[in-house]
């Protein structure tokens, strides 16, 4: 094999230095440009690459303090490159992250050297706690131990303050749990009261944030906007249909917006030196979340009435309205149906308007009206079935019930919704008089015919007095007095015929 002379093989070996070492620096320039050197930040030893002490504190990029996370490297003095959030940095678990992120997001951005060495050993411990024991020549198992064997070099009168800081923020980062980024909110809607249900956030329980909600506020509050959201917690809230809805159904929407901890860090790298920790912003999400079921609109129904009596029965005109000034409609837009009844009351005397009907009436007869679904509200005219039972005042009282709806109409009205009518309202109580007598003039009797007696023969002079005891002179009067008698009969019996039988004219 041949070999170049000694000579050469030296001024070779040169060669490939010199090149090597101008890629080296070409390779570094050109990773380094977006990169600014790490400043000593906030701690105790000393500030270079290798010591024999180290450098236990925070180092400084730009206005962030940071931390190592591989002990037994050089310190990283030279110049650092900003890599951003990094969910996966040289292979630490997302519980090792979310616990170092916590201690420097926590205590590390702080101008205290005890607090500072303290995040330092904490961070170290987490990631990689075997070689942060032992890097410096320390055998044992104790952390408190390995520190004090650096510490009586670096400052022995803050040992003692350092140890326990350490042990107390390594407790704490021990606690934190990995986030759960994400969740669902849910909306319920309460089948009896369309217009109350809840909102719930099922999110981290560590998870901060605030809700907003369309067509609907928050029962407690009175608005649509809430901050600090407990996670799990369910919250009340009133619905309300938009102020242009035309009847129809309508839905409620829930918007949030949380964050968590991160189960990241900020990382920082520097060729050959360590790789080092910066505060992760919270991991940001939102949801959102609307009604399965679109919410009914919910109205309160009232009646007003104008009676009348015709042909012996009970008319009434029923108008219906809403006291929203909005009548709900179906999703295909068809109005909703309401039955309403009306009990019609009999008294003696025009009764006196009162609030409920009075103690011991019963109803005579009874009326019902159901909305057309293609007109909805307005004027139904409705008469008793049958005519009244008689002369009398009678007065109408309607009535709406939720009880008495079909269950697509329960949905609309409020839970135990009743509208009850006043007793006797002056436009519900008519009177029913007796009829008047007739107005054609009865027949007057015809008196039945009398047939005159025969005249009785003409009397002889008396010859003499009966053994009666009775003289002439006596007689006479009497016999005047059968005379004229005789003679009346004969006229009424004449005048009596002249009027059955009138005599025609001449």
């Amino acid at each position: 094999m041949h070999h170049p002379p000694p000579h050469r093989r030296r001024a070779s070996r040169v060669v490939l230095a010199l090149v090597t070492s101008v890629a080296f620096l070409a390779g570094t320039v050109a990773v380094a440009a977006p990169a600014e050197a790490a400043d000593r930040g906030t701690g105790f030893g000393t500030w270079a690459p290798l010591s024999s002490t180290g450098w236990h504190g925070s180092m400084r990029v730009g206005d962030v303090e940071t931390y190592c996370i591989h002990p037994g490297l050089p310190v990283a003095t030279g110049p650092t490159t900003d890599q951003g959030v990094q969910t996966d940095a040289r292979g630490l678990t997302p519980q090792q992250l979310v616990s170092i992120n916590y201690l420097v997001t926590t205590y590390g951005q702080t101008d205290d050297p005890v607090q500072a060495a303290g995040v330092g050993w904490a961070v170290k411990a987490t990631a990689d706690r075997d070689t942060t024991l032992h890097s410096w020549g320390y055998e044992g198992d104790s952390l408190r131990e390995a520190i004090d064997y650096i510490m009586r070099r670096a400052s022995p009168e803050n040992s003692a303050a350092v140890q326990d800081r350490a042990e107390r923020y390594l407790a704490e980062a021990s606690t934190i749990r990995v986030p759960r980024a994400g969740g669902t909110l849910t909306l319920t809607t309460n089948p009896d009261d369309p217009t109350r249900g809840t909102v719930a956030a099922d999110v981290d329980p560590d998870a901060t944030g605030g809700l907003h909600l369309d067509g609907a506020v928050f029962a407690d509050t009175g608005t649509a906007d809430r901050a600090d959201v407990a996670p799990g917690r369910t919250y009340p809230i009133l619905a309300s249909p938009p102020r242009d809805t035309d009847g129809r159904p309508y839905t409620v929407r829930a918007r949030g917006a949380f964050s968590v901890r991160a189960a990241a860090v900020r990382l920082f790298t520097t060729l050959g030196q360590q790789e080092s920790a910066g505060p992760a912003e919270p991991q940001r999400f939102e949801l959102t979340a609307e009604d399965a079921i679109a919410r009914p609109i919910v109205f309160s129904p009232r009646i007003h009435t104008e009676a009348r009596i015709q042909d012996g029965r009970f008319i009434d005109a029923v108008t219906l309205s809403s006291g929203e000034n909005v009548w709900p409609r179906a999703a295909d837009g068809s109005f909703v149906r309401l039955r309403a009844r009306g009990d019609v009351y009999r008294t003696g005397d025009f009764p006196a308007e009162a609030p409920v009907v009075p103690d011991g009436l019963t109803p005579v007869a009874r009326l019902e009206v159901t909305t057309d679904p293609a007109a909805g509200p307005g004027t139904y005219t409705v008469a008793t079935p049958e005519p009244l039972p008689g002369p009398g005042v009678y007065t109408a009282v309607w009535r709406i019930e939720r009880a008495d709806q079909s269950p697509e109409t329960v949905l609309h009205l409020p839970l135990r919704y009743v509208w009850v009518e006043r007793f006797a309202t002056p436009t519900q109580t008519r009177q029913l008089v007796p009829p008047p007598p007739s107005e054609t003039p009865a027949p007057t009797p015809t008196p039945p015919l009398v047939t005159p007696a025969a005249a009785p023969p003409a009397a002889e002079p008396p010859t003499a007095l009966a053994t009666t005891g009775v003289s002439a002179a006596g007689l006479a009067p009497a016999g005047v007095l059968a005379a004229v008698t005789v003679a009346i009969g004969v006229g009424v019996i004449l005048t009596a015929r002249r009027r059955r039988f009138p005599t025609a004219p001449a």
